[in-house]
């Protein structure tokens, strides 16, 4: 219960901090509707192969290195538009303000070592989904599913913290994870995911606002064709609008559940940093967190 209202109070510093500097969301709204248009675009040849050579084991392998392509590139999307938050956190919490012309610069420079995490996270999903379709072999079966699946939540986990590495320290792919290990052997990365509760506090607000959209949706929706008798222009305009009012709903929850996520990781990285600096340069003085961080540790 302690984590769940370390998180809670997190969440509200991190929205207290948004709120004061709106260029700190923007990133987190662009990648919702870039990542909506890169899902349709990907759909569409997949569906094409799916309709030309459904069934035959050339279409399997199209249709799977086309997926595999969507899956990268909306791994690109989330990691550039992550990478902008996380620097407009740093530049907001170093300088008082974040600003967007750096963090597009700072992406652009950082744009290959982006594209390799991306890529890197691309095949740990594959490995995750190629052992769970596979629901034979009894026993060895079960641990390379449960093996897969841990491999791909811890690595979901590096990510968040790899990212802020490659875009505040200029680092690539190999030296983010080498630098992520080392201050995790430190235990204040442990420490820090261990008791504040973010993850659960953003999956309750993910599912309150996911269910409470979907109920007034119903309630819009069904209420509408119910009182027209049946569906007709009038209800389905309203069903329309039901649907709207739904993904509007999760539409909210994800920016919520994103920024949060990213702000958390952020200052939990700038703050393991800066004490390995401070270790490294012999200070024996403690170093504080990052203000939104210090706010729910103390």
């Amino acid at each position: 219960m302690e984590s769940f209202s370390r998180g809670w109070s997190f969440l509200k510093q991190a929205w207290s901090m948004a709120f004061r500097d709106k260029d700190l969301l923007k990133p987190s709204i662009y990648a919702l509707v870039v990542g909506m248009i890169v899902s349709v675009l990907g759909v569409i040849p997949i569906v094409i192969v799916a309709v030309l050579f459904g069934g035959s084991d050339f279409g399997n392998i199209i249709m799977g290195v086309l997926g595999a392509f969507m899956i990268f590139a909306q791994f690109i999307v989330t990691y550039v538009f992550s990478g902008m938050t996380a620097y407009l956190i740093f530049g907001y919490l170093s300088e008082g303000d974040g600003r967007m012309d750096k963090a597009w610069a700072i992406v652009r420079r950082d744009f290959f070592d982006i594209l390799t995490l991306a890529a890197a996270s691309t095949f740990v999903n594959m490995l995750k989904n190629a052992a769970n379709r596979n629901r034979r072999g009894g026993l060895a079966a079960g641990l390379i599913r449960g093996a897969a699946n841990l491999l791909e939540a811890l690595w979901t986990e590096a990510s968040y913290l790899i990212l802020p590495a490659m875009v505040i320290d200029d680092l690539n792919l190999k030296n983010a994870m080498q630098r992520v290990l080392n201050i995790t052997k430190q235990n204040l990365l442990l420490i820090g995911i261990s008791t504040v509760g973010v993850r659960w506090v953003t999956g309750l607000i993910g599912f309150l606002l996911g269910f409470g959209g979907l109920v007034i949706a119903l309630a819009l929706g069904g209420g509408a064709v119910y009182a027209a008798g049946g569906f007709n222009a009038l209800s389905i305009a309203a069903v329309a609008i039901a649907a709207f009012v739904f993904f509007a709903f999760v539409a909210v929850a994800s920016v919520i559940s994103s920024y949060t996520s990213i702000a958390y990781h952020t200052c939990l990285y700038i703050w393991a940093r800066d004490v390995e600096k401070a270790q490294t340069a012999g200070q024996p003085v403690q170093i504080p967190a990052p203000a939104p961080l210090a706010a729910v540790l103390s």
